[in-house]
């Protein structure tokens, strides 16, 4: 049967079926994306200390953030009505604002506050919180709260 102009059209037309939300692969995903990138960087510029905190605190930080947001879009598998109804970037600005705000002030009491009032000495490595934890945050709630939006039924723009 040849193709016709409609047939193409109408081809086009429908939408692709997107892969469900399944939240151990978006953990995986958020840890071993930023480990890769974060650790490769850190090999080749020669940062030793870059290179462990890809796997230590830029990763972990990426997959938890992930598995939290990500079970509290799921919501029990029913979402929220709000979150399904928000604008996508709406949404993902509130999300990831207290995302990485949250981050933000557990690297700031890990760098200053735990030295300050315990026998954890003042490390480089401590420092590397206060700017790790936000960003990775924010990285791991963008991604997921986008890529779970993708998967819900009522998804405005």
């Amino acid at each position: 049967m040849p193709v016709t102009k409609d047939r193409i059209i109408r081809n086009r037309a429908a939408p692709r079926p997107s892969r469900p939300f399944t939240l151990w692969r978006e953990v995986l995903t958020a840890y071993a994306a930023p480990a890769l990138m974060a650790g490769t960087a850190g090999v080749f510029t020669g940062q030793q200390d870059l290179a462990v905190a890809a796997c230590t605190s830029i990763a972990g930080t990426s997959a938890v953030v992930a598995f939290l947001v990500g079970t509290w879009l799921q919501h029990g598998g029913q979402p929220r009505r709000w979150t399904a109804t928000t604008p996508r970037v709406a949404l993902t600005a509130a999300l990831v604002i207290t995302a990485a705000g949250a981050a933000a002030l557990l690297g700031w009491f890990t760098a200053q506050w735990l030295p300050a009032h315990t026998p954890i000495p003042a490390t480089p490595w401590l420092e590397r919180l206060r700017i790790d934890l936000p960003v990775s945050a924010a990285l791991a709630t963008t991604i997921v709260t986008l890529r779970w939006r993708s998967t819900t039924t009522a998804s405005p723009t």
